[in-house]
């Protein structure tokens, strides 16, 4: 399995911090991001997705807020343990999700009636597998590598 990975487009209607403290929630609730493991500094992940480190570091901080990850000074950020219980359904997260999903399908050409048929596949049974995708240029997609296996250099 490869590493989880965070992608941000510029060109999206929604913030970089948002798109970027939804997918790590989803990675970490989702369990693809374990407890303990360690995400890239503030300035790392910054440089990865070219974007300002207060972008990353708001992202960060709303993580915190919300106790899905935590902090130490000299330990790094790492995945916070999860409450047991089911987690309150976020619904700014759903539709930041389905928005970034429906731009994109849009971006290749996909009409609605591609865009309702594959989410109805997706939701079939299994969990639906998930690619990043590395994206070039000042503006659209970017994407870094998170958790234990995250690297420094940019992506290929």
């Amino acid at each position: 399995m490869s590493d989880p990975a965070v992608r941000v487009d510029t060109t999206s209607q929604v913030p970089p911090y948002e798109q970027i403290r939804a997918q790590l929630a989803a990675l970490i609730r989702t369990g693809r991001l374990a407890e303990g493991e360690r995400l890239p500094t503030v300035r790392q992940l910054a440089v990865d997705l070219d974007l300002a480190p207060g972008t990353v570091a708001r992202a960060y901080h709303e993580l915190e807020a919300a106790g899905l990850i935590r902090t130490r000074r000299g330990a790094g950020t790492r995945v916070a343990a999860l409450p047991s219980g089911p987690h309150p359904l976020d619904t700014n997260q759903l539709t930041t999700l389905a928005r970034d999903f429906t731009s994109a399908a849009r971006a290749i050409g996909a009409g609605t009636e591609d865009i309702l048929t594959a989410v109805r596949d997706a939701l079939g049974p299994g969990p639906a597998s998930s690619s990043a995708i590395t994206g070039s240029g000042a503006g659209g997609p970017k994407t870094a590598s998170v958790g234990a296996g995250h690297r420094s250099e940019a992506p290929a």
